[in-house]
């Protein structure tokens, strides 16, 4: 990752927060003040500790700022909260897009094979925000792991370039990544998708529009499965969770508002399913999907109800709620366990949905 912007002030926060995830949980609880208990829930005490944290230091969120400034702050978080674990290879390229270069980071683990599947990974920051460090530890830890290789993309972002654009580079992306499966050692049969928050919606509107050009006879290949963590699937109205975590737990309902309105044309647009998947009529042919929600997440229904949808559908699909957390922690994996764990149980997902994916294309089922 890149360190231009890091202060001074930057790491020492990078120490403070390493410190304190590494407290036992009891003293951390302690710290933290009296549990935070919503909706039958109880707030993870190192989440909890750790916003109490970030209230202290920054009065400002990402809404409230100039875009330029948001940005930073978000490539400064990740490397403040993340933990660049190291991998047998990381290389940075680009592709040409539709409207000019796509930046791609690809990653390798050293226990892959040319049999090894390919995941296609589209980031978080509300189609406004990010870029390829923004998920890069996470990627880092996640391929390790199961042994499998990533392409993360840096689609193009709003408000200069907004919707279809990013969504665009998105599809772009993908089919050069079946396109050129084998020339980076990985099977073109075994390319999926994976996206964080606005990526999340990326990947399951990509995976909708891939399933229905394969219908219709149109070139081009649908992914072999999909993971979608803390996905938004429906901009088109606020469910129950929104109001319930509308503010402090990190990801705020005004901080949504900003992104809809930096993202869309206009309000009309939200009833696209390509911006609103969870509103497509028909979502039977879509790949395999695992879907992670958030606890404490404004964005916690509509993920859970895409995921409902899909099962009434016939799609093969796995709902997990991690119920202490929030928005965004499956980044956090500088700070202490809780990233981690969430990443060992998706890597586990992932997994079960790679050997499903051989088993439909005839292939024998390989040890991970």
């Amino acid at each position: 990752m890149t360190q231009r912007h890091i202060t001074l002030l930057d790491r020492v926060s990078r120490v403070v927060f390493r410190f304190i995830g590494s407290l036992p949980l009891g003293l951390q609880r302690t710290l933290g003040g009296a549990p935070i208990r919503i909706d039958g829930q109880a707030l993870h005490p190192t989440a909890q500790l750790g916003l109490r944290l970030l209230s202290l230091l920054s009065a400002d969120t990402f809404e409230n700022k100039p875009i330029s400034a948001g940005r930073i702050e978000l490539s400064r978080d990740a490397w403040t909260f993340g933990d660049a674990q190291p991998v047998s290879e990381v290389r940075d390229f680009s592709i040409t897009g539709p409207r000019g270069p796509i930046p791609l980071r690809f990653y390798r683990p050293a226990q892959a094979t040319a049999s090894s599947p390919l995941v296609v990974y589209y980031h978080g920051g509300g189609w406004v925000l990010g870029d390829l460090d923004s998920g890069d530890a996470m990627l880092r830890h996640l391929a390790n792991r199961p042994g499998v290789c990533f392409l993360s993309v840096e689609y193009r972002l709003a408000p200069e370039h907004k919707f279809p654009a990013g969504l665009e580079d998105a599809l772009c992306a993908f089919d050069y990544a079946v396109a050129h499966a084998a020339e980076l050692g990985c099977d073109p049969a075994l390319v999926g998708v994976a996206g964080e928050s606005a990526g999340g919606n990326i990947a399951a509107v990509l995976s909708q529009l891939t399933a229905r050009r394969a219908s219709t006879g149109e070139t081009g290949t649908a992914p072999a499965f999909q993971l979608l963590f803390q996905p938004v699937t429906d901009l088109s109205s606020k469910h129950p969770s929104y109001h319930l975590f509308s503010t402090g737990f990190f990801l705020t309902e005004a901080q949504m508002d900003w992104y809809k309105g930096k993202y869309l044309n206009s309000f009309e647009e939200a009833l696209d399913p390509r911006v609103s998947p969870l509103l497509a009529n028909d979502v039977a042919n879509v790949c395999p999907a695992y879907v992670a929600v958030s606890g404490f997440d404004p964005l916690r229904d509509e993920g859970e109800a895409y995921a409902v949808k899909l099962r009434a559908a016939g799609v093969a699909t796995v709902l997990k709620r991690f119920p202490g957390h929030t928005h965004g922690l499956i980044n956090a994996t500088g700070i202490g366990f809780v990233a981690q764990d969430m990443l060992l149980e998706i890597a586990g997902a992932l997994s079960t949905l790679i050997a499903f994916a051989r088993t439909r294309n005839g292939q024998k089922p390989q040890p991970q």
